[in-house]
């Protein structure tokens, strides 16, 4: 393995993380058994309804109790579990390089991510990576490990350049990804909320369950600079000499707007939603994301 690829996975965190399991929020179809509820009746071990038997049913799943006490013939069906398809979709732009000194959005992106796939392949799920970035990588979810090497180490080579293909990346996603998927965004989301939330409608309609990760370090919220500055543009190359003092209530209220223009968006798209700052930290944000997936007792 070439360790060095895959230094955002730390064994210590993974450990703590394994006994959080990754659920879907909404039924899910695959091709094996496993621990996600399929909307496909099968046999397995949870009860879900009864039907009049018609010609043709298996005769081996007819209710004989129900025929003694009606004598129709109904047959039981019971939820069919299956595996889930992990999807991550990394943004890769420019503007993923900015955060602390030795610690930037991208860095941070891949330890989520990294670690997501990680869990999703111990638990016998499938795994892939989408990056938003020209050429843009495509590996669609499988399971097993040498698969999860791949992932991994594509993940481990990507650099943060150019601009952004977010919208894009998201409306191909929907079409391309064609069966039930949680699709998991990692981004800084630097694009109007009114057409994300298009793209994120558009993966909504194709009955995926939609989670995201708002990655901002904590300087573009506050803007405290105290002198004359040089702001550059780390998607176009533009350089800009200003004085925070002038500009930094305009900032602020920009901000403020926009945040309040993403919340509205989550509200309704009922996207999984985590704005995430860069000091916190990650195993915490990925325990409260894994936690608030965990289906609540008496419900499935």
């Amino acid at each position: 393995m070439a360790e060095e690829k895959r230094s955002f996975l730390e064994p210590a965190v993974l450990a703590r993380l394994m006994a959080l399991p990754l659920h879907a929020r909404q039924t899910m179809l695959g091709s094996v058994s496993g621990k996600h509820r399929s909307p496909v009746k099968g046999s397995s071990l949870e009860f879900a309804q009864y039907r009049k038997y018609v010609p043709g049913d298996d005769t081996r799943r007819l209710d004989w109790r129900t025929w003694g006490r009606s004598d129709r013939f109904y047959i039981k069906e019971f939820e069919a579990d299956t595996n889930l398809r992990l999807c991550l979709l990394l943004d890769t732009s420019g503007s993923m390089g900015f955060g602390p000194a030795g610690a930037t959005r991208l860095d941070y992106a891949r330890k989520l991510a990294g670690t997501l796939a990680y869990l999703a392949a111990q638990q016998g799920d499938a795994a892939g990576l989408w990056s938003m970035a020209e050429p843009a990588i495509e590996i669609p979810p499988k399971r097993g490990a040498s698969h999860l090497g791949l992932v991994l180490d594509q993940m481990g080579t990507i650099q943060p350049l150019g601009g952004t293909t977010l919208l894009t990346a998201l409306h191909n996603a929907a079409e391309k990804i064609r069966q039930r998927a949680l699709i998991v965004i990692l981004s800084d989301f630097f694009v109007p909320p009114v057409e994300l939330k298009s793209a994120i409608q558009h993966l909504r309609f194709r009955r995926h369950d939609v989670a995201a990760f708002h990655l901002l370090d904590q300087q573009e919220l506050d803007f405290d600079f105290d002198r004359p500055a040089r702001f550059v543009d780390m998607e176009g190359g533009e350089m800009v000499l200003a004085d925070p003092s002038l500009i930094a209530r305009n900032y602020r209220e920009a901000v403020r707007q926009y945040l309040m223009e993403m919340d509205e968006l989550v509200r309704t798209t009922g996207m999984d939603y985590h704005r995430v700052k860069l000091h916190d930290r990650y195993e915490d944000v990925l325990a409260r994301f894994l936690l608030g997936r965990t289906p609540k007792r008496g419900s499935r």
